[in-house]
């Protein structure tokens, strides 16, 4: 099992509490983790690894997930993402290898970042009218 923090926030990786956690990824910035012994124990048990992942990292997954897959996750779950890319290039996992990355928290727990993050290029009235004719519908 891997698991991912934030490299502003990840005192799994560190070793030690974080007192000011950092990050663009603001359900993960847990600075002293409630779960710290299970996390540990998951990862001893699973013969795995904790790593950290970069917020440019998380917004290059965040933005991958929603062009490619039309998937609209908010950061903190981009970056189990993030932290796959990094495995391959770590060679922690292997070609062939069956992979699952948990997203659990919907692109509307943090709509500020979508807003921040994205070029909207497009401004339409909120009605489904326009919203139909923008899309020649």
């Amino acid at each position: 099992m891997l698991g991912w923090q934030a490299a502003g926030s990840a005192p799994l990786v560190s070793g030690e509490p974080v007192p000011f956690p950092e990050t663009i990824a603001t359900a993960i910035r847990i600075g002293n983790p409630a779960s710290w012994d299970g996390a540990i124990a998951a990862r001893d048990e699973s013969g795995g690894a904790i790593g950290a992942v970069t917020d440019v990292e998380i917004l290059d997954a965040y933005r991958l997930l929603a062009e490619r897959e039309g998937v609209f996750c908010e950061p903190a779950s981009a970056a189990s993402v993030a932290g796959l890319f990094r495995a391959v290039d770590g060679g922690l996992i292997r070609t062939g290898e069956t992979v699952v990355c948990t997203l659990t928290g919907h692109g509307l727990k943090d709509p500020e970042r979508a807003i921040s993050t994205v070029d909207l290029g497009i401004s339409v009235e909120p009605t489904a009218a326009a919203v139909a004719a923008q899309l020649g519908l």
